[in-house]
């Protein structure tokens, strides 16, 4: 009875530790950090990751993302690039499938500024800012000037074709090979009599 018991148990700890299931680990590749800011890759899925200053508990990390589908990564710099130089008067506004995400300009100390605000699942309650980052900074977690900028995707541009024949048409002819079959029937010839 002892042995069966012994044995039983045995097989129930055997179940009890299959139930465990080792998951994939999904690696991210950083394209640029700076301080409590940075934009990571996986795949076509850009993550932007920071350090959440609107909440007083200063280990609060928040992070948004999206798929680049035609250059949006570099679009959004561009955005950020061409607010520096000419300020705008107002937020600018992105919504992305989860998140609504303003982009705020302000001077500070006489110099640009831009800081990400995050409306969490498109809810005015739950807001998360980062902290203002300049334009060195910006092109520092974007990558630019580095290898690292290599990994953004793209747009793929349409190539002409550069045609050195002449514009008009040719007709191709296929012929098929003498065979009985292929040649037309030849009429019989009738002597005269």
């Amino acid at each position: 009875m002892k042995k069966i018991f012994l044995l039983f148990a045995v097989i129930l700890s055997f179940t009890a530790f299959s139930q465990i299931k080792v998951l994939k680990n999904e690696t991210l590749v950083e394209i640029g950090k700076d301080n409590s800011v940075g934009l990571y890759k996986k795949d076509n899925r850009y993550t932007f990751n920071y350090q959440d200053i609107n909440n007083s508990n200063l280990n609060t990390f928040r992070s948004f993302s999206f798929i680049d589908m035609n250059g949006d990564v570099m679009g959004l710099y561009k955005m950020i690039s061409d607010g520096f130089i000419d300020e705008p008067s107002g937020n600018i506004s992105l919504e992305l499938p989860n998140d609504i995400i303003e982009l705020h300009f302000e001077k500070n100390y006489g110099q640009p500024t831009m800081q990400f605000i995050q409306y969490i699942n498109k809810n005015k309650k739950y807001v998360g800012k980062s902290q203002f980052l300049n334009k060195k900074q910006v092109d520092k977690i974007f990558g630019v000037g580095t290898s690292k900028a290599a990994l953004y995707n793209k747009p793929v541009k349409q190539q002409t074709a550069v045609n050195t024949q002449p514009a008009t048409p040719v007709q191709q002819t296929y012929t098929q090979p003498n065979t009985p079959a292929a040649q037309p029937a030849k009429k019989p010839i009738r002597k005269r009599k």
